[in-house]
């Protein structure tokens, strides 16, 4: 009777233990919400002194930061689609860094694969062969450059044991220097006086927007590109043998895991995320190849990916807000007499606290799981 009793008692608090312990998970996790939050709240603060020492008021910052980034229809509209590009760029450092690479060469990968779409396109303008075969081709071309480019840096580290941050570094620089040869050398066309340029694609081969939001598709791109890869690396064996992976690599080697290939996979998807902006940004943006493909997002797609703890659905609406920034740029430009470089003192600011705010996880108490709360 009494083991009936105690059995009864135990399937009873059974699901009130299952619920403390979701809580409980719940509670750590947020660490990895609030710290960043924090991190974004201190650099602003840091940020308002910086406005103050000019002499300008950080209110009217803030209020023209509303309304270049989200104010208005044309103002989301912009924002979307500078949110396109950081999107891809921050997958390109996101998804290695599940296996605890660190990989910040998504701006040449971007302009590499831009330079590779538009190559391709150019023999094809004028020729009358249909947008739905040419388009397809250069998006492939894209994505083939990048997640080539990328995954040389991933080569490297498993074969050389050469550091991937520098390597990707420096094949960003090597990607770039090598487009703007092409572009400005055998590839350039003659009439491009102001800007060296390729040919024009023409509007045959320009993807258009989407409906409604009058933001090109490339948007759509990320966001369905961010909820593929997030659910391959939290949701799929492939996704968890790189985070073993990450965690522990003797741990995986151990266990018999295949670190070369995964060190391979997630470098060349990480490239080809970086290689579809370029293709987006030609096909959509710019309608050529030229200098203006550097513009950076691969650079400020890192700060995303740290901001969202490399997490890929949390980088779309961290790319959002970081493209709202860089879409008020002008506006803070011309209405409080600043650089359009203000914006990027703003990720600079926020970049650095965010670095210093690693060293806050697992120190506050309020987030932590004692002993004898994870047993219950």
């Amino acid at each position: 009777m009494t083991d009936a009793v105690g059995t009864a008692a135990h399937l009873t608090a059974a699901p009130a233990r299952r619920g403390s312990a979701a809580a409980l998970r719940l509670r750590a996790a947020s660490e990895y919400v609030v710290i960043p939050i924090l991190a974004v709240v201190a650099a602003s603060l840091i940020f308002a002194l910086f406005l103050l020492a000019l002499g300008k008021s950080p209110a009217a910052f803030l209020d023209l930061l509303w309304i270049g980034g989200f104010g208005s229809a044309f103002s989301w509209s912009n924002t979307l689609s500078r949110a396109a590009p950081l999107i891809l760029t921050a997958l390109t450092v996101a998804i290695p860094a599940q296996l605890g690479l660190t990989i910040i060469g998504g701006e040449g990968a971007l302009v590499l694969g831009g330079f590779a779409a538009a190559a391709l396109a150019v023999p094809f303008v004028g020729s009358g062969a249909p947008a739905a075969v040419v388009l397809p081709l250069m998006a492939l071309a894209a994505v083939a450059a990048g997640g080539l480019w990328i995954g040389l840096a991933g080569l490297l580290r498993l074969k050389r044991g050469v550091n991937e941050t520098i390597s990707s570094l420096l094949l960003s620089y090597i990607a770039i220097a090598v487009t703007l040869f092409f572009i400005e050398g055998p590839l350039r066309d003659p009439a491009s006086t102001a800007k060296a340029s390729t040919l024009p694609i023409g509007a045959a081969y320009a993807v258009g927007k989407m409906p409604f939001l009058k933001v090109h598709w490339g948007f759509a791109a990320g966001v369905v590109a961010a909820a593929l890869l997030g659910v391959l690396m939290s949701r799929t064996t492939f996704g968890f043998a790189a985070r073993i992976t990450g965690g522990n690599i003797r741990a995986a080697q151990a266990q018999g895991l295949p670190v070369g290939k995964l060190t391979l996979a997630c470098c060349s998807l990480a490239g080809a995320a970086a290689g579809l902006a370029g293709f987006f940004e030609v096909a959509a943006v710019q309608g050529r190849a030229n200098a203006s493909l550097a513009a950076g997002y691969g650079f400020t797609g890192i700060l995303v990916s740290f901001l969202a703890r490399h997490n890929p659905f949390a980088i779309l609406p961290v790319a959002v807000l970081f493209g709202g920034l860089a879409a008020a740029g002008g506006l803070v430009q011309r209405r409080m007499g600043l650089p359009d470089a203000t914006v990027l003192v703003l990720q600079g600011f926020i970049f650095v606290v965010l670095l210093a705010s690693e060293t806050l996880y697992g120190r506050f108490p309020v987030f932590r799981i004692s002993g004898r709360q994870g047993r219950a």
